[in-house]
């Protein structure tokens, strides 16, 4: 099933994408993605939703090509992504993984900078920061507010702080594509508002396209352009909150029964479960 929206400014292009993971004492891997197609559009928001195991989480790995499919291809802005180096990759697309372990008590500016690797690495091999990456990481980190923070150790922020300068380490790498794991996963409600509103604002000032991988539909329906929606592997639907939030297609997938109204505020789909 193929995105509907023009053949321009397209970010991704995913053809008969498949993958599996290896399985050991098995003939055969079990698919988590079965021929998957799709656009992602440029200077979009775009939400992966599903069910637990649906392949949220690989395809964004995918994306990122920590991963790469056995079957199918996968275009960046164009070039195929079988065909860029993970350095390459790097310049382009920032990861931001569900979890962050810090086994080292860097300090908020140190993490930061760490953004900055892609563009020390190469013909002439590791060069130390300048005053430029210094001044791209201040800024970063003035954009996410932690500048203030700075001299403090990752381990002893709150998790609303931590994801901001996560999010900032991404920034830092100068990417054209932002892709998130579960964003505001294990935070509580007022950061997980401060950081889809984050999301948004880095969408809207810098064009950043922005792929996230969430559980919560109505956090997806308010703040994303269009939605793609996985069951078992498959593209069941993709689109725009109004599209695809709709009762019948939830209930398919999800298996349970839903309410859907529209929000009093953004009139955009609202979803909850019948009392």
């Amino acid at each position: 099933m193929m995105n509907d929206q023009p053949h321009f400014n397209v970010a991704y292009s995913l053809e008969n994408v498949s993958f599996s993971y290896g399985r050991r004492n098995r003939a055969v891997s079990e698919a988590v993605l079965n021929d998957l197609s799709c656009l992602i559009l440029s200077g979009r928001v775009l939400g992966i939703l599903g069910p637990n195991g649906s392949g949220k989480s690989t395809l964004l790995k995918l994306l990122a090509r920590v991963f790469e499919p056995q079957q199918g291809k996968i275009e960046l802005l164009g070039d195929s992504l079988s065909s860029l180096s993970q350095l390459e990759v790097a310049k382009r697309v920032a990861l931001v993984p569900q979890e962050t372990v810090q086994v080292f008590p860097f300090t908020i500016s140190e993490m930061v900078m760490m953004g900055r690797s892609p563009h020390h690495q190469g013909w002439g091999g590791w060069h130390w920061e300048d005053s430029q990456d210094w001044a791209i990481a201040q800024n970063a980190m003035e954009e996410l507010d932690v500048a203030h923070l700075g001299d403090r150790l990752v381990t002893e922020v709150s998790g609303g702080e931590r994801q901001r300068a996560v999010i900032a380490r991404a920034l830092v790498q100068e990417p054209q594509v932002l892709l998130l794991d579960e964003p505001t996963a294990f935070l509580d409600l007022h950061h997980q508002l401060d950081i889809a509103r984050i999301i948004k604002r880095l969408n809207r000032d810098r064009g950043l396209t922005v792929v996230l991988v969430s559980h919560d539909l109505n956090l997806a329906s308010q703040y994303c352009d269009h939605v793609l929606l996985l069951n078992h592997g498959r593209l069941a639907a993709m689109g725009s909150p109004q599209k695809v939030l709709n009762p019948e297609i939830i209930e398919a997938v999800y298996g349970c029964s839903v309410l859907v109204d529209q929000h009093p505020q953004s009139g955009l789909p609202r979803v909850s479960l019948p009392v």
